[in-house]
């Protein structure tokens, strides 16, 4: 007689039943499996270096979490504090001793929790809570730009309160400084000086992305005497990718949006002993009029002037502007005859500046003049190599000095 597997299968169930005799299952016993229950209250079996409730104790004393001799061992410690952070700790192979590895954040909550298990190997858990003291001194950190929106090239700053001098110190800082950006983009932070930081990717921003960056450095020891303090986020949204160029060789501009050249202008640059700095530069404001004076960059004599300015584009700290020279358009495509600016057409001037956005690509080629300083004057970071920007990271290669900002700027205009 040839039977159905259905039939095999309620014979086999019913063996299997009949072998293991009247009163026990294929599944277990009426003994409760230890991994099964709940877990008990492992307070007698532990025992902290913190006691929970107490005054707030010293973050840089490290936590350690100790087994009681004979009364099973640790299997796992969690140690979050208020913002979630977790505690790099070290469990021994014993699992008889958890203890903390690197400092504890200051000012902030911390909520340990320790799993066990005892001889038979039933689960315990205990959970303690503690806060830590506030530190005496604060690093605080402010990005910029303000938010809003901004061209690819638009570097982040991050400027300190407090000076940050030990290359591990710096390293944490920027462990603390997080950049949020597009997948597949990579940058770095560079120290331009001991209170300064720009964050620049390799390549410029994607174009019509977000960019944005925040701080996790509150509470975070950063030396003996400073840990981090709270700082405000930002959020930047990125344009199109916009890319100038003027030829000073040519006398003309060229205007790119999203690798298409939507315009070619005429122009002049500066004349020479004030030639115009070649480099990439970053559009740093608009001003719809600007008063321009030659004494308050140092020029006078036969070379002064006293001029009302309108549409004015900033590239430079120092005076460079790109802008409407009406008094010189008999010059424009010809030859250089300004104090240093890119002048143009009124007209002209007006549809670039309503066309560009701070934070915008201006790159001046072919002129006589000097290299755009890379720091202190604007946003001269494009033109550093990427590799020796990468040397300005404390995580990277090392750390380059660059030189200050407030030693390098001078604020009045040109033209």
């Amino acid at each position: 007689m040839k039977h159905s597997p259905r039939l095999w299968t309620v014979l086999s169930c019913s063996l299997l039943v009949a072998s293991l005799g009247a009163g026990a299952t294929a599944c277990g016993s009426g003994e409760k499996n230890p991994l099964s229950a709940r877990p008990y209250d492992a307070g007698d079996q532990v025992a902290f270096n913190q006691s929970s409730g107490s005054r707030p104790v010293d973050p840089n004393r490290p936590l350690e979490v100790t087994a009681k001799s004979g009364k099973g061992r640790i299997t796992d410690v969690t140690a979050v504090d208020t913002h979630g952070r977790r505690l790099a700790g070290e469990l021994s192979a014993k699992g008889d001793r958890w203890h903390s590895t690197v400092p504890m954040a200051a000012g902030v909550r911390y909520t340990v929790t320790v799993n066990t298990e005892d001889e038979r190997g039933a689960p315990g858990q205990r959970t303690l809570t503690f806060d830590t003291t506030p530190s005496k001194g604060v690093l605080q950190v402010e990005f910029g730009p303000e938010e809003g929106k901004y061209g690819v090239g638009q570097p982040l700053t991050a400027e300190l309160n407090e000076p940050v001098k030990d290359k591990a110190a710096r390293a944490v800082v920027e462990r603390g400084l997080v950049v949020d950006a597009p997948a597949g983009v990579e940058g770095a932070w560079h120290w331009v000086d001991d209170k300064t930081l720009h964050y620049r990717p390799k390549d410029y921003w994607p174009a019509n992305t977000e960019v944005s960056v925040r701080s996790n450095l509150e509470g975070v020891r950063v030396t003996d005497e400073l840990h981090g303090a709270a700082a405000k986020p930002l959020k930047l949204e990125i344009g199109d990718r916009v890319e100038v160029t003027t030829d000073a060789s040519s006398h003309w501009l060229t205007f790119k949006r999203n690798g298409e050249v939507v315009n070619s202008i005429p122009v002049t640059t500066g004349k020479p002993g004030f030639s115009t700095r070649n480099g990439i530069k970053v559009v740093l404001g608009k001003q719809y009029y600007v008063q321009m004076r030659g004494d308050t960059v140092g020029i006078g004599g036969s070379e002064y002037y006293n001029l009302p300015v309108y549409w004015a584009t900033r590239v430079t700290w120092s005076g460079e502007y790109v802008h409407a020279a009406p008094w010189s358009i008999g010059s424009h495509g010809y030859e250089n005859v300004s104090h240093g600016c890119t002048g143009m057409s009124t007209g002209n001037a007006a549809w670039f500046y309503e066309n560009i956005t701070e934070g915008d690509i201006v790159q001046v080629i072919n002129s006589i003049g000097d290299d755009m300083d890379i720091f202190g004057n604007g946003f001269g970071d494009w033109n550093m190599d990427w590799k020796d920007w990468r040397e300005g990271s404390a995580l990277l290669k090392g750390t380059q000095e660059g030189r200050s900002a407030v030693d390098q700027a001078r604020l009045r205009p040109t033209v």
